[in-house]
């Protein structure tokens, strides 16, 4: 039995090359966004999905917290943010440790981009503000969309956002060259009820994107920060 909600499993878009047969597809996304009046697209990273709330730390199981080594940090910082989180659960993607892309350019290592309250999901910008109060970073904003637009530009603007590398210096874990990002999120800006999910978020992944393999929970590598480097950050 899970003590919390687990995040829902995100629906690719029907032009996403790296969906498998074993995910799901919103064949009907662009009549659900005829409802939506503004979408945001974001850097979908490549990481691990972790929820902080009153309860601990999650993974993808939210049958009880988990107790990974590359969650070790934000257990930490969970220990001073957990009286003050009240019934939000945050979302983010955790990169401590590095699996098909390595980030050159790392402030931290994890980053929110979604806060579900109650029955809700909050809006974008409640999302950023919330994240702010405690000081934790929003996953890259690529752009935002003011519907309607027409079907073909909003699908050559995400194949042309998906083509770019990351703002934190992405790196293919296999080749060391520069890579592009491991995909898209778009999501309405505004509320929306958790029930009505699949309806509200849509990812584009790239073909071929996972790199890893069943040994990398135990030969996993922590990603350095940039200012382990010696560098300067690449700011959100």
């Amino acid at each position: 039995m899970e003590i919390s909600r687990k995040y829902g499993r995100t629906h690719h878009y029907p032009f996403s090359p790296g969906a498998t047969s074993d995910d799901r597809i919103n064949l009907n996304y662009w009549e659900d966004f005829q409802s939506i009046q503004h979408i945001v697209h974001t850097e979908k990273l490549d990481g691990e999905n972790n929820c902080l709330n009153r309860y601990g730390v999650f993974a993808r199981s939210h049958g009880a917290p988990t107790t990974s080594p590359w969650t070790r940090q934000i257990r930490q910082q969970w220990e001073l943010l957990k009286n003050d989180l009240g019934d939000y659960e945050i979302f983010g993607e955790n990169l401590y440790a590095i699996h098909s892309i390595e980030y050159r350019k790392l402030p931290t290592h994890f980053f929110v981009f979604g806060i579900r309250q109650s029955d809700y999901w909050l809006s974008w910008d409640e999302t950023q503000f919330i994240a702010q109060l405690f000081d934790l970073p929003i996953v890259p904003e690529l752009g935002k969309v003011n519907m309607p637009v027409s079907k073909s530009d909003f699908e050559a603007n995400i194949m042309a956002l998906a083509a770019q590398p990351s703002v934190l210096d992405s790196y293919d874990l296999i080749t060391q060259k520069p890579c592009t990002i491991e995909g898209i999120v778009s999501r309405n800006i505004d509320e929306y009820p958790v029930d009505r999910f699949a309806q509200n978020v849509i990812k584009y992944v790239r073909k071929g994107h996972v790199k890893t393999d069943e040994h990398w929970t135990r030969d996993w590598k922590r990603a350095a920060l940039i200012d382990e480097k010696g560098g300067e950050a690449c700011g959100n």
